[in-house]
């Protein structure tokens, strides 16, 4: 390496000369094509091309969004207190958080913080619960007395949020295939001072006493592709492959085929996905209700999200929800 005058000389118009390159040819290698996508954007080729197609007018801004830092939303536990008297709470402490638009008792923090810091959550006053996914309990709407299947519970965050909006009097059963996951449930509930049928299950083979009782509500938040919440788990886009798609979309189908037996005519089954892919959204419901002439999808009377076919979808956005795709079925009575 040059060094002394003459080399910062030289080093100076090296620069200098491509520079005057870089303004001579500009126009040109800002318009020549990305020969390597992947690195412009941190997505894998497959993928990328599953949202350019899917999202035309927001693939840019969901890959920004995927990429950037996740905020943290709180879910204000309607039984022990209100979003304002919470909010309250956070300021003597220090915190400042802003309503989530669409998420009636969420609060998103203006910095994340531990769980530690955060006033009553070791009593029950607050969880930590992204705002897309507090969609889920509205939608499902489920009543007091109610018996509800929460079918892929673990880990709880949306069965205590169904037992919240019921003041806590709802028989439900929270299902779970995972024993250890199934354990952070019940774990969760107690701390909130919730309570719920804890079962180990298989939602794709209803067994036993839990497939025999009639639900007035399902909700079935689906295993699949978590495109959604690829900035809460950076590593989904690199392990995830373009071919487990199509295995979870039978997955998928099987859990609606299994589960919808269990619902009582003119109950409701809520079918959610963390996922950005129409294979395993719309697509998914366009089938099943192909197959079921007892069912029907009506869209959901809310202006949050995208319309999409049978449902809505959050996309996710700076200081926003994740991406999460919900359709409401109704069984005939």
């Amino acid at each position: 390496m040059r060094r002394g005058p003459m080399g910062k000389a030289w080093a100076s118009s090296l620069v200098n000369a491509l520079l005057r390159r870089f303004q001579r040819e500009r126009k040109g290698l800002l318009d020549a094509p990305d020969p390597s996508p992947e690195v412009r954007w941190l997505f894998p080729p497959w993928l990328l091309e599953r949202l350019r197609t899917a999202w035309p007018e927001h693939w840019r801004e969901i890959v920004a969004a995927s990429n950037a830092r996740a905020p943290m939303t709180l879910r204000v536990n309607r039984i022990r207190t209100t979003r304002t008297d919470y909010a309250r709470r956070l300021g003597n402490a220090g915190l400042t958080a802003h309503p989530s638009p669409d998420a009636t008792h969420g609060l998103t923090l203006d910095r994340p913080v531990s769980t530690a810091a955060l006033p009553g959550f070791a009593d029950g006053l607050v969880s930590v619960q992204d705002a897309g996914a507090q969609l889920a309990a509205g939608l499902l709407d489920a009543r007091p007395g109610e018996r509800v299947l929460d079918a892929c519970a673990a880990p709880g965050g949306k069965s205590a949020h169904i037992l919240e909006r019921a003041g806590g009097n709802l028989d439900l059963t929270a299902l779970d295939i995972d024993p250890a996951r199934l354990e952070q449930t019940g774990h969760n509930l107690r701390r909130l001072a919730l309570s719920a049928r804890l079962v180990r299950g298989d939602a794709t083979a209803p067994e036993v006493a839990w497939a025999r009782t009639g639900y007035h509500r399902i909700l079935l938040d689906a295993p699949c592709s978590a495109t959604g919440v690829i900035r809460r788990h950076p590593d989904i886009k690199w392990l995830r492959r373009d071919t487990d798609i199509s295995a979870l979309g039978g997955l998928q189908a099987r859990m609606l085929d299994a589960l919808w037996p269990l619902l009582i005519p003119g109950g409701t089954l809520l079918y959610a996905t963390c996922s950005l892919l129409p294979a395993e959204n719309e697509e998914q419901i366009r089938a099943f209700l192909e197959r079921r002439g007892d069912a029907r999808a009506p869209a959901p009377e809310s202006a949050w999200g995208v319309a999409r076919p049978f449902g809505r979808q959050t996309l996710p956005r700076k200081g926003g929800p994740d991406g999460f795709y919900y359709a409401v079925l109704e069984k005939s009575g």
